[in-house]
């Protein structure tokens, strides 16, 4: 079994599209209002099309063998004023398929988007993880992340928005 990582290319697209359909879900069953302030905007395909033309915008896939089985999306954002010019790097998305995980794949790509964001400068880096996502904050803690942000949610019965 060979684990490799390398970005992702406009050929990718479809790909990503079909791994990102089972991850929303898996995120939206914990809570649903991630489909509508984190998940990739629709349709799809455009979304991903900016991340990949974004200069500041990094898209990978990680690859068992030559099956792609998941990806990641990493951003650099600027920091506040009073950190002179630092900006921070964001893990934005990350996923492995179910069925390929544990063997590699989420560690393999991390490493390449942290490697490219400290060859840019960036010292400072975040990863979002929703409640519950206890084996998602293993994995990042057991990469030297540790919680420095929990945001509190709260939506008005009126203001649930329903698939119907």
């Amino acid at each position: 079994m060979q684990i490799s990582v390398r970005p992702a290319v406009s050929e990718d697209i479809q790909t990503i599209v079909a791994l990102y359909g089972p991850m929303e879900a898996e995120q939206t069953v914990r809570k649903p209002v991630w489909a509508l302030a984190d998940a990739l905007d629709q349709p799809y395909e455009a979304s991903l099309d900016a991340a990949l033309n974004a200069s500041d915008s990094w898209l990978y896939v990680g690859l068992i063998d030559d099956a792609t089985v998941g990806f990641l999306w990493v951003t650099i954002e600027s920091m506040l004023e009073r950190a002179h010019g630092e900006r921070i790097g964001r893990i934005r998305l990350i996923y492995t398929m179910p069925e390929a995980r544990g063997v590699g794949v989420g560690d393999a790509m991390l490493d390449v988007a942290l490697t490219g964001l400290r060859e840019l400068g960036i010292r400072y880096f975040d990863a979002p993880v929703g409640p519950g996502q206890r084996v998602t904050k293993n994995f990042f803690e057991g990469h030297g992340f540790a919680a420095r942000s929990i945001v509190m949610h709260h939506a008005d019965a009126a203001g649930e928005v329903s698939d119907d």
